[in-house]
């Protein structure tokens, strides 16, 4: 098992635990120096705050673990493609790479919407980008969780 797909399997596990919860299963950590430093999972629904997606509690996580609201050298892996909010957290932070499992065709900021030509433009870097890392598993897991959803309707 290489690197990005362990650090994904325990984003994944973060998705479980928004899962449990009862929210959609996005789950994240941010990894320095092959040391994980911050972990989120969606919380929306739990905390009443639009903005508690799992990239944003993570961040907020390895800030405080590093003492620093600059992530330089860091690598956030997420189990869907992030949406426009997070990316500009990801930018704000200057975390360096992004590893996605699923695409997010309606809402993901990354490959599904073209943002980084602007994105570039205003920051004048963009981080790295390995999609489709765990897509399957992470999709299949979206797809479970808004099916049952529908049901209950």
């Amino acid at each position: 098992m290489d690197e990005h797909q362990r650090f994904m399997g325990i984003a994944y596990q973060e998705a479980l635990k928004a899962l449990d919860e009862g929210e959609v299963p996005i789950g994240a950590v941010i990894v320095h120096e092959n040391r994980i430093i911050g972990r989120g999972y969606n919380r929306i629904e739990k905390l009443s705050d639009a903005t508690a997606h799992a990239e944003i509690i993570a961040i907020s996580a390895a800030s405080s673990t590093i003492a620093s609201w600059r992530l330089n050298n860091c690598t956030l892996y997420v189990t869907l493609e992030p949406c426009l909010m997070c990316l500009g957290a990801v930018m704000q932070s200057r975390i360096e790479t992004i590893v996605f499992g699923a695409s997010d065709p309606r809402a993901g900021a990354i490959t599904s919407f073209h943002f980084r030509p602007e994105v570039e433009r205003t920051y004048r870097c963009f981080p790295s980008i390995i999609p489709d890392v765990m897509a399957e598993e992470c999709g299949q897991l979206l797809t479970t969780f808004f099916a049952r959803l529908r049901k209950k309707c």
